[in-house]
């Protein structure tokens, strides 16, 4: 299947940028057997901004990102990005759409180094050259120098441009979580979709963590999945709250603070909704 195929109506998914949301998530329905996963989600991202999905253990946000990338198909609803309404997205079409994720964990070869990690990032550019890389197989210099610099630009970005010929598994794991999103940036994507990125940080990495999606939000459209409500308060735009599948609560995150509703699903229904902003952190994958 081609790109042209993931796209109802064609054309160039550049055209609409800044005439709307650059992701528009409207209804969406998943049900696996007789549990509903999603129930007629909706939200919006658009450049500039930095959008939170939080919830309780269970609630559906990595089901709701797995349905944006392509690796579960919705049973009704759509997504659009720029504009154009996806149909038949696999996720091997993302880069080309514009769209790049980071997963909980690193998701790093140990074998390779640091900047051939983030060159992998590029593999829609150039196929034989990464392959080859992988290999060790002669290829283009004139090509990897251009992957090299791209890769290297975007782990300067980050701040670990000083790693670039060691091994990811010699690096503390919070910078492991930066060369995994210089990976992620390398391709250039307009979307972001940040899927846990302080799981396993202390509190001073998490600080660093929110500069770099505060200077993110400028040139992207961040989508941002965490338990963290330090990170989710201090980063976010807005925020889209579910709680088994369905969307409760959505707004800034003053106005998500406040919210009985949202307080209910995090801590029951005695707790106050002032203590939200210290809520324990929820551990585990959400399914």
């Amino acid at each position: 299947m081609s790109e042209g195929d993931a796209v109802r109506d064609g054309g160039d998914l550049g055209e609409g940028a800044g005439l709307g949301p650059l992701l528009s998530v409207r209804g969406i329905s998943i049900h696996f057997g007789g549990l509903a996963a999603l129930e007629s989600v909706s939200l919006d991202a658009s450049v500039g901004e930095v959008v939170g999905v939080i919830g309780p253990n269970g609630a559906g946000k990595t089901t709701l990102f797995n349905v944006i990338c392509g690796f579960v198909r919705p049973n009704s609803g759509s997504i659009a990005i720029a504009g154009r309404v996806l149909r038949r997205l696999r996720p091997h079409q993302l880069t080309s759409l514009g769209v790049a994720r980071t997963l909980q964990g690193v998701g790093l070869w140990h074998s390779l180094t640091v900047v051939e990690n983030v060159m992998a990032g590029l593999h829609r550019e150039s196929r034989g050259d990464i392959a080859s890389a992988l290999l060790g197989l002669p290829r283009s210099s004139r090509d990897e120098r251009r992957l090299r610099a791209r890769a290297m630009s975007s782990l300067e970005r980050v701040g670990v441009a000083r790693f670039a010929e060691r091994p990811p598994g010699s690096l503390p794991y919070p910078v492991q979580k930066k060369v995994a999103l210089a990976r992620a940036l390398v391709s250039e994507p307009k979307l972001l979709l940040l899927d846990e990125p302080a799981s396993g940080l202390s509190e001073a990495d998490i600080d660093e963590f929110a500069s770099l999606v505060r200077e993110l939000r400028a040139d992207h459209a961040v989508l941002l999945v965490e338990h963290h409500m330090d990170l989710v308060m201090s980063v976010c735009d807005r925020l889209v709250v579910l709680d088994f599948g369905r969307v409760i609560a959505s707004g800034t995150p003053d106005e998500v603070r406040a919210n009985p509703l949202v307080t209910s699903a995090y801590l029951g229904d005695e707790v106050d909704a002032a203590p939200l902003d210290g809520a324990p952190a929820a551990s585990g994958q959400d399914r």
